[in-house]
């Protein structure tokens, strides 16, 4: 069965974190969820390997070098956020589909990187086991990376 949802239009980029999820059950509304958490848990393994490459490209530009501590503080940080609340998420694709009793959904979502960065920023602010510094390293590591999303053309 040729699967819905390929292409550049439903691939990540420097804007967008783009991804589609597949779900199969006899029940349409859990292959639909079976999907949804698919589709979820793959957006939130991009953001969370982004966050990783941005902070240890900033790192490594400030001179700070293996600071494993604020990387780690940062991923927790990441997946925190993930498991909690994906932000600004927008369906852009769903597709269900009947074979021998069987559905199958497919869904296709986006999260604008920027939008996604700033509520990362929101969420820094409010944890508490963060110190000043680790503060401000993590906004101005978004910062950068909201400067460099919305400066794109695409």
């Amino acid at each position: 069965m040729k699967e819905p949802f390929s292409g550049s239009k439903y691939e990540s980029n420097n804007k967008w974190f783009r991804a589609v999820g597949k779900g199969t059950s006899q029940k349409d509304n859990i292959a639909k969820s079976k999907a949804d958490l698919a589709v979820k848990s793959e957006l939130a393994g991009q953001v969370e390997s982004n966050i990783k490459q941005v902070s240890d490209q900033y790192l490594d530009e400030t001179g700070l070098g293996d600071n494993s501590e604020l990387t780690e503080k940062f991923s927790s940080l990441t997946r925190q956020v993930m498991n909690t609340t994906i932000v600004d998420i927008r369906k852009i694709g769903e597709e269900k589909l009947m074979k021998e009793g069987v559905y199958t959904v497919f869904l296709a979502y986006e999260i604008k990187k920027a939008a996604m960065f700033r509520f990362m920023k929101k969420q820094i602010r409010l944890n508490k086991k963060l110190s000043k510094i680790e503060i401000d390293m993590m906004e101005a590591m978004l910062d950068a990376e909201i400067k460099k999303t919305e400066s794109l053309d695409y």
